[in-house]
């Protein structure tokens, strides 16, 4: 993949106080090239437990396309082409859920726990060219 037809990526999860920040950490680093810095927001929950948003943007081409191959590692990716038409919103934002756990192992699955947002470049920003430009990024 020599163009990434992103603006940017966004991943984003959340550390609960049951959890073990680090492993949480490690789950979002295994998308992220070493150099992109996690950022880090405490929250609190409806019962008053911490809750830490983390969260990272990528926005180098490089950056993305490290991001995108390890996607492509081991989600569904039939699946996610097949989805586009519903993981792809009017502002040309193309979301999937990844799997936490999974990324904890090394693994990249789709699931619960990571959210994945990209801004699709698409000219002009229809909805139909980000589809068709995800499409070809993945």
């Amino acid at each position: 993949m020599s163009n990434v037809p992103f603006h940017y990526i966004d991943l984003r999860t959340f550390a609960y106080d049951t959890e073990d920040e680090q492993r949480v950490v490690r789950a979002l680093e295994h998308y992220l090239p070493e150099e992109v810095e996690i950022q880090r927001a405490e929250s609190r929950g409806h019962h008053g437990d911490r809750i830490l948003v983390l969260s990272a943007r990528v926005e180098r081409s490089d950056e993305m396309r490290h991001v995108i191959e390890q996607l492509r590692e081991g989600a569904d990716l039939e699946r996610l082409r097949e989805e586009l038409d519903q993981r792809v919103n009017e502002n040309c934002a193309f979301m999937a859920h990844l799997d936490k756990q999974a990324a904890f192992q090394g693994e990249s699955a789709l699931g619960q726990g990571i959210t994945f947002r990209a801004k699709v470049e698409a000219y002009p920003a229809k909805r139909e060219a980000a589809v068709e430009n995800a499409r070809e990024a993945l």
